[in-house]
């Protein structure tokens, strides 16, 4: 095995370690109260304590080693990136002041601010970008989603005090974007040498706020960095945060968390549920806020491993006897969209034309499933050599966005042409699906900014070390992915990336549900709240109004 292909197996498959899409997107506020306003008496507001109420626990304030989306929301407060991205999709300097690239798109050049300490009082500088990026790689590390965001990252040295040189493996077209997202966040190498596997309980970076205390599933507090400067363009304020703490609080259950925002527990809470929105919307103490979502939507993964999965009528026969619009409308009442491909409309390469592409046919599915030799038996469900037609279908708990209630309705819709779905909802999703691979049928999504991301779900280069979620092994979409890494020109990665999205479509390798906003219900009394080019909530510009 040569060491690129030794390369991107080891990178694509901690990609598997995906993120769950809780909320992402990109994109501004659907209400000016998102924006810093409120006139002169919301200008002159300094200090107060913002509770803010998240949807699950984070797994770890590591950002290295996290593999959830909840996680960023506390983790943008703690860490600084090399570089932002703004909405438009350009990059801006952050803790790089500038970079070069060499001509053969292998190495960067990045010089850094001189100004800038981590919370512990080491100093940031190249030696401490170095640490960061070799430390993702590092095994020990036990790296998550940082491991693919940084593919391929293959070295770094050291010019000067505040001068480094990245070393990648192969051009990539998604690496300085990557570099803007959270997860690859700038940790203390002072703090992460001393605390080793706990850093993620003890977290220093160089952001706005320092960690406090993380009362495990209770609440997660940070305080005002007073030295911070050097906020990045995606915020108004560039110095230390008006606020003096912010409470993230672990509210698993919806009705709760929103409650607890409407009886004045809470200042903020996220994830509103579809049935909430109308409400809030008119609720003269109360907005809305939301964000756009872009990366991969929340997606159905057929495991091709297993038979009769790996046979594309069968897959297709399943495709036509979904009908995920009913699912979506009944489920979302209209405040999600219905995703159509593999990607999120919003990021580059989405193809529109998928939009409209699949629509229920149940006479089509009986009749694929009849071709394949599975006939129904006395109980109405098919069967063939003795077995019974049945998929898997699994989920976590909670029931986080209505997921499993998809579950519930796709095994009634299947039923009807006579597959029996077995729906298993799991606690332990890590063991299930990404140890023991035993499902036939999973959703999942991504936080992403770039089409890249298509290529850790699937790639071949995955499989015998940690495989994708599909599975998928097919040697054309193995090229275009490796092509649409590298190529420069944003027309031909428009056209590799929709004939990636045909593909996937076509075989019925996946089902794509619903494509995810991420709302924020909050007081009146709370202004300035943004959101990055992904959707994740800022808090530098936060106030909390008299």
């Amino acid at each position: 095995m040569n060491r690129s292909i030794a390369w991107m197996k080891l990178m694509a498959l901690a990609a598997v370690l995906v993120m769950v899409l809780s909320g992402c997107g990109a994109g501004s506020s659907s209400s000016g109260a998102a924006q810093a306003s409120g006139g002169e008496q919301a200008s002159q507001a300094e200090g107060g304590n913002l509770t803010f109420a998240l949807a699950t626990s984070p797994d770890t304030l590591d950002p290295h080693r996290s593999g959830l989306a909840v996680t960023v929301r506390a983790i943008r407060t703690i860490y600084d990136n090399l570089v932002v991205q703004l909405p438009d999709g350009s990059i801006k300097p952050w803790l790089a002041t500038e970079w070069s690239v060499s001509e053969d798109g292998k190495s960067y050049t990045f010089k850094l601010r001189e100004d800038v300490k981590f919370h512990d009082g080491t100093p940031f500088n190249a030696e401490a970008v170095k640490y960061n990026l070799d430390r993702v790689i590092d095994p020990a590390t036990k790296a998550a989603n940082s491991l693919a965001l940084i593919r391929p990252y293959q070295s770094s040295e050291v010019i000067d005090e505040y001068t480094i040189k990245v070393n990648l493996e192969t051009p990539s077209q998604a690496f300085l974007g990557n570099l803007s997202q959270a997860l690859l966040g700038i940790v203390s190498p002072t703090a992460a040498k001393k605390y080793g596997d706990q850093l993620g309980k003890n977290p220093v970076g160089t952001g706005p706020y320092t960690f406090v205390k993380w009362d495990e599933n209770a609440d997660i507090v940070v305080a005002k960095n007073k030295d911070y400067n050097w906020g990045p363009e995606t915020v108004e304020n560039k110095a230390a945060p008006h606020l003096d703490t912010i409470t993230f609080k672990i509210v698993p259950e919806e009705a709760t968390r929103i409650g607890s925002v409407q009886s004045g527990q809470v200042l903020a809470a996220e994830t509103v549920p579809p049935q909430n929105v109308a409400a809030l919307k008119n609720d003269p103490n109360q907005q809305l806020l939301q964000a756009n979502t872009v990366g991969l939507p929340y997606t159905l993964f057929f495991n091709l491993r297993k038979a009769p999965w790996d046979d594309v009528k069968v897959r297709k026969a399943v495709q036509s006897a979904v009908d995920v619009e009913s699912i979506v409308k009944t489920l979302y009442l209209g405040n999600y969209e219905r995703a159509w491909s593999a990607l999120s409309p919003g990021i580059l390469g989405y193809d529109a034309s998928l939009e409209g592409s699949i629509n229920p046919d149940i006479n089509k599915a009986n009749q694929l499933l009849d071709e394949q030799g599975w006939v129904k038996g006395a109980d109405g469900i098919r069967e063939k050599d003795g077995q019974k037609l049945t998929l898997r279908y699994v989920d976590g708990s909670p029931n986080r966005e209505k997921r499993n209630d998809i579950a519930a309705i796709i095994q009634q819709q299947l039923k009807q042409v006579g597959i029996a779905v077995e729906v298993e909802i799991t606690k332990d999703i890590a063991t299930v699906i990404y140890q023991n691979w035993d499902y036939d049928l999973y959703g999942n999504s991504q936080v992403n900014s770039d089409p890249n991301a298509l290529y850790a779900f699937y790639h071949t280069s995955a499989e015998g070390e940690r495989p994708t979620l599909s599975g998928l092994s097919d040697p054309k979409i193995d090229e275009l992915l490796e092509q649409g890494a590298v190529e420069t020109d944003p027309e031909q990665r428009v056209k590799i990336y929709n004939e990636i999205q045909q593909f996937l479509i076509d075989q019925a390798v996946i089902l794509p549900i619903y494509v995810f906003p991420y709302t924020v219900a909050a007081s009146k009394s709370v202004q300035g709240v943004k959101f990055d080019s992904l959707g994740y909530p800022l808090f530098n510009d936060v106030r909390i109004q008299p």
